[in-house]
């Protein structure tokens, strides 16, 4: 018998590829293990009674990676321990929808900060962010034009919204928006947990000429609290090769390009 068929044995490697990478997927691992998201799930929540882990959205994280009180609350912190290969790949491809001289627009998720982090070979950019964290990386490059959205700062996320952030949005216009989400479903469109976010994020779409959804293939089928937009409003989403086959030919019967990117 496979030490896997065994729940112990299973359990036991789920501890040791979080020794290894710090973040583990439960789409993942039940591709890795061959059983079920919810036997995979029931794993995890055992691990965690046993105060060997962590669990977050999609997934579960090692123990010591971040507090307690930082996972809870679905912090910045939390979110970027989770499929960190698959995020640096997308933000890798991502940059190089962009141009010289263009103007772009980030949000706040941790997968639109990997965009923010490869443009070392871009010389003259305009960026126009609500992140805080987006804001410090782009400054790194010191020859980039840099705009922080002003507004009311949620804690969890680092991020500028209501309504000063959407206000001061509305000044501008941007080449590209690169925009992640929490969730996207093809039939329920694109949403996040925070209604505060989603309607900073839908003030973004309306001023970009082009807009870029970046996300991990594990935001796939789900739903948050508040709705954000349409797929129909995306011109391009940038994931993953575990995105679904059924998924992929959803959007692109929605003349919506989808590229996908292997870790």
């Amino acid at each position: 018998m496979n030490i896997y068929d065994s729940a112990q044995g299973r359990r036991s490697a789920i501890l040791q590829k979080l020794r290894e990478d710090s973040t583990v997927s439960v789409a993942q691992l039940s591709q890795q293990f061959g059983v079920s998201e919810v036997t995979i799930r029931k794993d995890l929540g055992i691990l965690k009674e046993r105060k060997l882990l962590y669990r977050v959205h999609g997934g579960a994280i090692l123990g010591a990676a971040v507090p307690q009180e930082d996972v809870e609350a679905g912090s910045f912190n939390a979110k970027k321990l989770i499929n960190v290969k698959e995020k640096e790949a997308i933000g890798r491809a991502a940059a190089a929808h962009i141009k010289d001289g263009d103007t772009i627009m980030i949000d706040s998720g941790t997968t639109a900060l990997e965009v923010v982090r490869n443009l070392q070979k871009f010389r003259d950019l305009t960026i126009i962010t609500n992140s805080v964290n987006a804001m410090i990386e782009a400054l790194k490059y010191n020859r980039f034009n840099v705009i922080l959205v002003g507004g009311s700062v949620r804690s969890t996320s680092l991020s500028t919204v209501g309504a000063l952030a959407e206000s001061s949005l509305k000044l501008f216009y941007c080449d590209k928006l690169f925009l992640g989400v929490d969730s996207f479903s093809v039939d329920a469109g694109l949403s996040t947990p925070s209604v505060e976010e989603a309607s900073t994020n839908q003030v973004m779409i309306s001023r970009a000429r082009e807009v870029i959804a970046v996300f991990d293939s594990s935001k796939i089928n789900k739903r948050a609290l508040a709705f954000i937009t349409m797929p129909d409003k995306i011109n391009t989403v940038i994931i993953d090769d575990n995105l679904p086959a059924s998924i992929r030919n959803q959007l692109r019967a929605m003349n919506i390009n989808v590229e996908t990117v292997s870790v």
